[in-house]
């Protein structure tokens, strides 16, 4: 996991000063307002820095495509291709462009191949030994399971809520593929319902 950390060296570099974080709908995010905003944004928050961010959006576009399968090594080429479009087509929105941009697909692990168990007992030894890795393909995970939920809403702070529902699943059924534990799992990021209109009026009791 280091090495991704320093392929996406010279593309955090590039990245504008930071600014304040939100939860982002990608279908009105466009690409000008992901660099000029969300990636600056995510540099200074710790709960979704910037390659987690990438990772989230890369879990996502996964999934949107159909795919079941993590790419250990593609997650920088990933972030570099997402760049070169949204800086191509500001005006794009962030959701079409995740449907554009194609992952490189060396080394594929098949989530279904996975169980639940093994997964749960690899993460926590991970997150004592080397917590940022830990965070980072947790985020993978959180992306993907938020798109195959239908929902295109991204709320990093949400990402503790997710962590602990899928590892309290994978305890309830250890035997069960983490593919299966992903689609299970209850996400907190769920698009909510449009809050009422402030004009109308009260209805009558």
């Amino acid at each position: 996991m280091m090495k991704v950390f320093a392929a996406l060296g010279l593309f955090l570099c590039l990245l504008p000063p930071p600014g304040s974080a939100a939860v982002l709908n990608l279908a009105t995010v466009t690409c000008g307002k992901y660099e000029n905003e969300v990636l600056p944004a995510a540099a200074s928050n710790p709960g979704a820095d910037t390659i987690n961010t990438v990772m989230w959006l890369f879990g996502y576009a996964v999934a949107k495509s159909g795919a079941h399968v993590m790419y250990p090594d593609a997650l920088a080429p990933f972030g570099f291709a997402l760049d070169d479009e949204c800086k191509s087509n500001p005006a794009e929105s962030l959701l079409d462009a995740l449907a554009i941009v194609k992952p490189e697909t060396k080394s594929p692990m098949d989530l279904a191949a996975v169980e639940c168990s093994a997964f749960a007992a690899r993460h926590v030894s991970m997150a004592q030994s080397d917590p940022e890795s830990a965070t980072t393909i947790m985020m993978w995970l959180f992306g993907f399971s938020t798109a195959k939920s239908g929902s295109h809403l991204f709320d990093a702070d949400s990402l503790n809520a997710f962590e602990a529902g899928l590892l309290a699943d994978c305890a309830k059924r250890p035997e069960a593929g983490l593919l299966d534990a992903l689609a299970k799992t209850k996400k907190s990021n769920q698009d909510k319902p449009a809050k009422p209109d402030k004009a109308a009026k009260p209805s009558a009791p």
